[in-house]
């Protein structure tokens, strides 16, 4: 979640923005890593590497950087990455999936579970949530890429499940199960997609008023704040206006 900060001089703004980027490109690394770790080192020949090097140039991630987390997966110095995801609520019954990569389960599971206890909500068992959301993947191209026609055209003949065209860019769904082939057909079609990403979409949604909606946007934001974790998916509804309120505070 995105925050909304005033700082006093651009040399502090700029310092949380190395930072923060730091933090993306901590996170990317280790989707590399796990990527090329579990499967072979070779984008092409595996795409889930593919995926997540994908991501890495949405984010102008350094070359050297790229390979390092791909040494790291077969190296002298490779590191044990796992996945693990947590469930949960947060107040007002708000579910939450915390989706982590870690080389301690033990450090990572501490630090999830105080992040919930201090705002108030509690971890629950995997899969207690998991039934609001929808695990999809999600294709994003620039307005560049074409028309609304021709995107959804690409979009079929990719096999994907819908494809939703605004003034800001080409949003494609797809089943998580398919997204590394229909992301391949679409680039082969339209070329390099802006983002290629599964998610949790929520299928139910839970309306908080303003007092849980602070709280639970605190959580969210130690949440990714951790290293170890790489996103966090939430099925809250907040009314445009509490989010103004929220906004200027």
């Amino acid at each position: 979640m995105a925050g909304h900060s005033k700082f006093k001089n651009i040399m502090h703004r700029k310092g949380k923005q190395d930072k923060a980027r730091a933090k993306v490109f901590t996170k990317i690394a280790r989707e590399i890593t796990l990527a090329a770790k579990n499967g072979l080192p070779d984008p092409t020949a595996n795409p889930k590497l593919r995926l997540a090097l994908q991501a890495a140039r949405a984010e102008n991630m350094p070359k050297d950087n790229i390979e390092r987390a791909i040494k790291k997966a077969t190296g002298a110095d490779a590191e044990d990455i796992e996945p693990i995801r947590y469930e949960g609520y947060a107040p007002g019954g708000v579910a939450l999936i915390v989706e982590t990569l870690t080389d301690n389960r033990n450090r990572t599971g501490a630090a999830v579970r105080a992040a919930f206890s201090k705002h108030g909500g509690n971890l629950g068992s995997t899969g207690s949530v998991a039934h609001m959301f929808d695990h999809v993947g999600e294709i994003v191209y620039p307005v560049e890429a074409g028309d609304a026609d021709k995107i959804l055209e690409a979009a079929i003949e990719a096999g994907a499940d819908d494809a939703q065209s605004d003034d800001e860019g080409h949003l494609i769904t797809t089943s998580f199960d398919n997204l590394g082939t229909v992301a391949g057909a679409l680039e082969e079609a339209l070329g390099e997609a802006e983002t290629v990403k599964d998610v949790w979409r929520p299928n139910l949604t839970t309306e908080v008023d303003e007092d849980n909606a602070t709280t639970i946007l605190k959580l969210i934001e130690v949440l990714e704040d951790d290293d170890d974790v790489q996103n966090v998916f939430a099925n809250f509804d907040i009314s445009d206006e509490i989010m103004a309120k929220l906004a200027e505070a």
